[in-house]
């Protein structure tokens, strides 16, 4: 099994659960290219065998995320899953006024600088954030660029303080802090009440299963639902490799391109085939073909 499969992450699972479960199911080795918070739901790519080398190819991709901000509640974790820190009124022309909503969710349009939530998997000296919170330790968390493409709200629940809207992002967003951010202009306070990704890249929640449902199609040995490599590079070029270069190509030998059909080839990463067969990925810089993955 080489190849993706598209996870919708339910509540009760954490990332690390999933890939668990699905190394059990498919006795495969088996990586992800970002993980989920454990209240989260959503898009979860899952990467299967020999598609575990290509997760560089994979990490950089947007995102995209329906969210529910609830107003007037501050948490240490900025979700529900912390202890409230601070409660504070929630304006009314939140509620009056849906234009003027709308106008503060643009404000958060393009590129801008964002603090990660202290309560976070980055490493800082090494460690992770969250262990400096759990331990009370402080340290200075940096802030990072962020790029917010589209942002646009769907509904305001004012028996329940809540804001609905949708966010187009870049790789590194942390929608926690965007919430907290959103209620500070908003002049109040809030956590990121619910969060579903619906998109990575170009992978969709429409195409994704939840894990019993995958369990099912393994059980039943369909694996339609299991990416291929190639079909994952459906986009980029490809070249066919004679022969008497596939050894050289699958010890890591650099292959002149001159010598052959891709003499013309610009620098890039290429599908490459023998005899039309898809047998791995390589790369070409200043007309030298180097293997990156192959499918042995």
């Amino acid at each position: 099994m080489n190849g993706i499969v598209l996870i919708n992450k339910e509540k009760e699972y954490t990332s690390h659960d999933v890939v668990a479960i699905v190394k059990r199911i498919t006795k495969s080795k088996v990586g992800h290219t970002g993980t989920l918070d454990p209240n989260a739901t959503g898009v979860l790519p899952l990467l299967l065998g020999d598609a575990t080398k290509i997760c560089k190819y994979l990490i950089n991709h947007d995102k995209t995320y329906e969210v529910v901000l609830e107003l007037g509640t501050k948490t240490t974790t900025a979700d529900s899953e912390g202890d409230i820190i601070e409660q504070r009124e929630v304006p009314t022309k939140i509620f009056e006024d849906i234009n003027y909503v709308e106008e503060i969710l643009n404000t958060f349009l393009g590129k801008s600088m964002q603090t990660p939530p202290i309560y976070s998997a980055i490493k800082v000296n090494g460690k992770k954030l969250y262990d400096y919170a759990r331990q009370g330790e402080k340290i200075e968390v940096k802030p990072r660029q962020i790029e917010i493409y589209s942002i646009k709200l769907n509904r305001i629940n004012e028996e329940a303080n809540q804001i609905y809207f949708t966010v187009e992002c870049s790789k590194g967003t942390y929608i926690r802090s965007l919430c907290e951010d959103i209620a500070e202009k908003l002049h109040t306070v809030g956590f990121m009440k619910e969060l579903n990704r619906v998109k990575v890249g170009e992978f969709y929640i429409e195409d994704s299963l939840k894990i019993n449902d995958f369990e099912q199609r393994i059980e039943k040995k369909d694996l339609s639902c299991i990416i291929s490599i190639e079909k994952m590079f459906i986009n980029y070029p490809c070249i066919n490799l004679p022969k008497e270069y596939i050894k050289a190509y699958t010890n890591g030998v650099s292959v002149n391109t001159k010598t052959f059909e891709a003499k013309d080839c610009i620098d890039g990463v290429y599908k490459v085939y023998e005899n039309k067969k898809f047998i791995g990925l390589g790369v070409i810089k200043d007309r030298k073909l180097k293997r990156d993955l192959f499918l042995g």
